[in-house]
C-alpha cells in the first residue's frame, strides 16, 4: 500500500488552492481513498490511480506524487478505512462544540 499526496500546480477554479491540497492512499488492489485538505474536507473512493488523475489533474496542473514508504493498514487513519464513521466522528464532535 502506498500514500500519496495530490499537488495542484495551477487552480484553475480558485477552490482548493495550490500546493498540496488532498493527501490519500492506494491499497494494493490499486484502490484508491483520498481525503481533501480544504476547509469543506470530503473522502472519496476511486477504482484506481488513473480515475484520480482523469478527474483531478486537470491537464497536468494537478499531479500525483507519491510518498516513499510502504504503509501498513495497522497505520491508516480513520477516514482512509471507514470514511462514514469518520464523518459521523466529526458530526459527533460539532453537535456536542455547539451544544456548549
Amino acid at each position: 500500500m502506498r500514500r500519496f499526496h495530490l499537488n495542484r500546480l495551477d487552480d484553475e477554479t480558485g477552490i482548493s488552492g495550490k500546493g498540496i491540497v488532498t493527501e490519500g492512499y492506494q491499497f494494493n488492489s490499486g484502490i484508491c481513498v483520498m481525503k481533501w485538505l480544504t476547509g469543506t474536507s470530503s473522502v472519496a473512493i476511486y477504482a484506481n490511480i488513473d480515475h484520480v488523475v482523469i478527474i483531478h489533474g486537470h491537464n497536468g496542473k494537478t499531479v500525483v506524487e507519491w510518498d516513499e514508504a510502504e504503509v501498513s493498514t495497522d497505520d491508516l487513519p480513520l477516514w482512509a478505512t471507514n470514511p462514514i464513521g469518520f464523518y459521523e466522528e466529526e458530526l459527533t464532535l460539532d453537535s456536542e462544540e455547539e451544544a456548549s
